[in-house]
Order: structure tokens, then C-alpha cells, then sequence
């Protein structure tokens, strides 16, 4: 797996949007701070604040940022601005020709999850981290730190105070994964992450139990706990309630269908849809060790 290059102040930073539109240029600012307070110039795609129904632009407009940003050899990381819906409508037509000689860390999560995937498969990590939307005003919040650290080479590790229901034990494998509705999507597509010898991430938010039971079950289905080697839940946030109740706590769903209890598995981990969105390396080795006080997770 190629690590992309690390970065350096004075690089460029290109901005883009392949999913949802943004709502105003304001919610960029701080992102934009960001970026300029770690010494990076900032690119903005051309497209980034067009609207079409629920997009930001055409599916045309954004695969064109997109693209470029892939392509331009000025440009040393891609940061996504938000998530929403739409980059699996774009995912086949963009060309990792030119990528694929000079990559790059594509950074973002939630509908992200395709396009991060898409790119370990071709041989690339990525970087599952927060958008360049998101309100960040404290400049030391673990989000923020965390992310600052890969782009610039610094190593990354997380140690965290276990949930009762984590199962114990350690293990080693290639971080896959990502957002729940974008992984059930992928499966039978050249996107989906491969579960073999992996440590499996899953975050979701604002989906009913039913519905993340189901797509559990979707993964189940095709092998992903059978072969995994450890499983990462964050968070599942702003579930809504069930309509009657579904019978069953977010942790029984998880540990049900996975079944085993001889790989390690820990929730509570900070990333995905929470305010500590800490980043994480997909395509990565990681070494996973759970004990009944704490959890430690290391990129290798």
C-alpha cells in the first residue's frame, strides 16, 4: 500500500465538493483558516459553490473538480468540503491515471467512504478525517490534532477507556471501512473494501436500528465478519427511535452479528459523525490491543 507523500507548509490544498452542496461560503472559513494556519495555500474548485437539487453542481461540475484536483501535480492533498450524497454517482468516471503517479492524501468520511475506499483498492491509503466544513474553532481538538499529524508525517495512536461490551484480545490488519450506508452500498462494486485479514471500521448516523441491523447483515452476508480480524465501531450517532422499539441496544447488534468472540472488537472509538472526529488511516496496518481498562490502536 503507497502512503501518500507527507505534506509541507507552502503546499497546496485543493477544496471540493463531490457530494452535497454547501450552504454558504461562510461555512468554509473555518476550514480555510485551518489550512492557512498550518502554512498551506488553499485551492478552491472552480465548481465548489454551485447547487443542483441536492448537489453541489452537476454530476459533470463535480467530477470536473474532482478530477482536476486528482490530476493537478500542484495540488498535494485533496480535502473534501462535506458529505451528503452523491460521489458514488461520479465514482466511474474519474481517470487515477495521473493520480495513481503522484498520489496524494484524499481526506473527508460519511459519503466519502466510497471515494476512500475506491482508492485503497487502487493501491493508495486514505484518510477518513474531518471535512473542511466542519466547525473546528478550538485549534487543539483531538479532530484537529489528529489530522494535522498525518498530513505532516507525525505517527498516530489512540488509546481509549473501554465499553463493557468490547470484546478482549489484540490483533493486526490493514484498517478498511467507513460509513455503514456507503459500505452496504458498495458491495459487488470495485469500491468495496476488501474484509480479509482487515480491521473493520463502521460509523452511522441518523439511521433507525432496522435499518443498521439490515445492513449489518448486508456485510454478514458477504463475508466481512468471517474474515475480518478485528472490528472498530465509532460513533452511532442520532439514532432515532424505534417505532416499537427495536428490542435491542446498538452494542447487541453489533456483537450479534459478528458472532465470534476471538477477534478483538471496540466501540466507542472518536470518529465518524461526532464532534472528536479523530482520523484515521484506511489502508493502514494497525495493531489493536483490548483489555478490560483501556483499548490501543496503533498505525504501524
Amino acid at each position: 500500500m503507497i502512503t501518500p507523500p507527507n505534506l509541507e507548509k507552502g503546499d497546496t490544498i485543493a477544496i471540493v465538493a463531490p457530494a452535497g452542496y454547501l450552504k454558504s461560503e461562510e461555512s468554509l472559513k473555518e476550514g480555510i483558516t485551518l489550512a492557512t494556519f498550518w502554512g498551506l495555500q488553499v485551492k478552491l474548485g472552480t465548481h465548489l459553490f454551485k447547487k443542483h437539487g441536492h448537489f453541489a453542481g452537476t454530476d459533470e461540475a463535480r467530477l470536473s473538480d474532482l478530477q482536476s484536483a486528482l490530476n493537478d501535480p500542484s495540488v498535494k492533498a485533496i480535502w473534501c468540503a462535506r458529505g451528503g450524497y452523491g460521489t458514488n454517482r461520479i465514482i466511474d468516471k474519474l481517470d487515477f491515471t495521473e493520480f495513481k503517479k503522484h498520489p496524494k492524501w484524499v481526506i473527508g468520511f460519511s459519503d466519502i467512504t466510497t471515494l476512500l475506499n475506491h482508492l485503497n483498492n487502487l493501491g493508495i491509503e486514505s484518510l477518513h478525517a474531518m471535512m473542511a466544513t466542519s466547525q473546528k474553532s478550538i485549534m487543539n481538538d483531538l479532530a484537529v490534532v489528529s489530522l494535522e499529524k498525518v498530513l505532516f508525517g507525525g505517527a498516530l495512536s489512540y488509546e481509549i477507556p473501554s465499553n463493557k461490551n468490547n470484546l478482549i484480545g489484540q490483533a493486526r490488519g490493514t484498517l478498511v471501512g467507513g460509513n455503514l450506508s456507503l459500505l452496504a452500498a458498495s458491495l459487488g462494486t470495485n469500491s468495496a473494501p476488501n474484509p480479509k485479514d482487515a480491521i473493520l471500521f463502521i460509523e452511522e448516523t441518523g439511521e433507525y436500528q432496522y435499518r443498521i441491523d439490515r445492513m449489518l447483515y448486508s456485510l454478514k452476508r458477504n463475508g466481512f465478519f468471517e474474515q475480518c480480524r478485528g472490528v472498530l465501531i465509532g460513533g452511532l450517532s442520532d439514532i432515532p427511535a424505534n417505532d416499537p422499539d427495536f428490542g435491542k441496544t446498538n452494542e447487541q447488534l453489533v456483537l450479534e452479528v459478528i458472532e465470534r468472540t476471538d477477534i478483538p472488537v471496540i466501540f466507542d472509538v472518536p470518529a465518524g459523525h461526532l464532534t472528536e472526529n479523530c482520523a484515521l488511516i484506511l489502508g493502514r496496518k494497525v495493531l489493536l490491543k483490548v483489555d478490560k481498562q483501556n483499548s490501543f490502536i496503533t498505525f504501524k
